[in-house]
């Protein structure tokens, strides 16, 4: 484990005198069983996901409101694009394109991650510039390439709609309502976005909820290293890691959180995804250059841990991770005012 510890989080040269990438050798490895149950110590690294208790009053006036919000392509300066047009919540969140389209046709400059489970994340967007869901929210409503508001021409508009205006008053009962109080209640309904999966009940006890094939999977993703950041919870978002870490990223134009805090150290830094729902949310990565899960698991072992997976054992991670697939909450798109 010491050595895999290392092999992850060291810095080293990525090519050979040929210029070719010389991973060496493969770490030692210990023989994963074809069956068994999981290691305690192994499923203690993984807590449950917890589903958020209904809400009452104000607080559901705030997510019933968020809700709305999230689906009204009003939000755009020309009423062409809505959260969910990005984040599509029957498609598991994300809009399976390699880079989103916002209002006028405008194409973003990253992958849209998904949704669901994401206002749990140490921090939102690729690159962590916002610390919370509400900050988060504020960015693509003004965000040229996004929705293209100014905060004061979002909330004229949301104002002269007597709906919201009623919508408004429920949720926020300190009137008039504000920028500041569009993206709380877009936040409100986001942290509802959580997705339990099977995963979850094997987690609580039930051994009948993953297959055998499903349970060696899960033990070769932990094996060969992967646990050390795809871990709690999500199995994922809780830090920031470089991506090409033992092997450069073939993509080097996005250099990640140094474009926020222009650190050295920060070149290619990037929040590590969660798994969760990440069957069904392809394409991957920040670049959305990858759109065959069994490939985006041999990148990550190729780039970040320095070593080539075996057939089975990318068979055995994918199969784990439809493992994690998740129940989403009613989606169904509510009456707008």
């Amino acid at each position: 484990m010491h050595r895999l510890i290392s092999i992850l989080f060291a810095v080293t040269a990525c090519a050979s005198a040929a210029g070719e990438p010389d991973l060496g050798p493969p770490p030692a490895r210990t023989p994963v069983l074809p069956d068994g149950a999981l290691n305690p110590r192994l499923l203690r690294r993984f807590p449950a996901l917890n589903v958020p208790a209904a809400a009452t009053g104000a607080a559901a006036a705030q997510i019933e409101l968020g809700k709305q919000l999230f689906f009204d392509r009003r939000l755009s300066r020309n009423a062409d694009t809505s959260c969910s047009s990005c984040h599509p919540l029957d498609r598991g969140g994300v809009d399976h394109r390699m880079m989103s389209i916002g209002t006028a046709g405008r194409v973003g400059a990253r992958n849209a991650p998904t949704v669901y489970n994401s206002a749990r994340q140490v921090a939102q967007f690729w690159d962590g510039r916002a610390a919370t869901p509400e900050e988060q929210a504020r960015g693509p409503l003004t965000c040229e390439r996004e929705m293209a508001f100014t905060p004061a021409e979002l909330v004229a508009r949301l104002r002269a709609i007597p709906g919201y205006s009623a919508a408004f008053a429920r949720a926020f009962p300190e009137q008039p309502f504000d920028f500041d109080d569009v993206a709380a209640a877009l936040a409100a309904f986001e942290r509802t976005l959580v997705t339990p999966a099977r995963w979850d009940r094997y987690l609580r006890g039930d051994r009948t909820a993953l297959s055998t094939a499903e349970i060696r999977g899960a033990r070769v993703f932990a094996d060969v290293g992967c646990v050390q950041c795809h871990t709690g919870e999500l199995l994922g978002g809780a830090m920031f890691q470089k991506v090409g870490g033992q092997l450069a990223w073939p993509n080097q134009r996005d250099q990640g959180r140094y474009e926020v805090t222009h650190l050295a150290a920060d070149r290619m830094v990037f929040k590590v995804p969660s798994l969760r729902n990440v069957a069904v949310t392809a394409p991957f990565f920040h670049d959305g250059s990858v759109s065959d899960l069994g490939e985006a698991v041999r990148m990550m072992a190729r780039h970040q841990l320095g070593f080539e997976l075996q057939p089975d054992e990318v068979t055995a991670i994918v199969t784990w991770l439809g493992a994690l697939t998740g129940e989403p909450p009613d989606v169904t798109p509510p009456a707008l005012p």
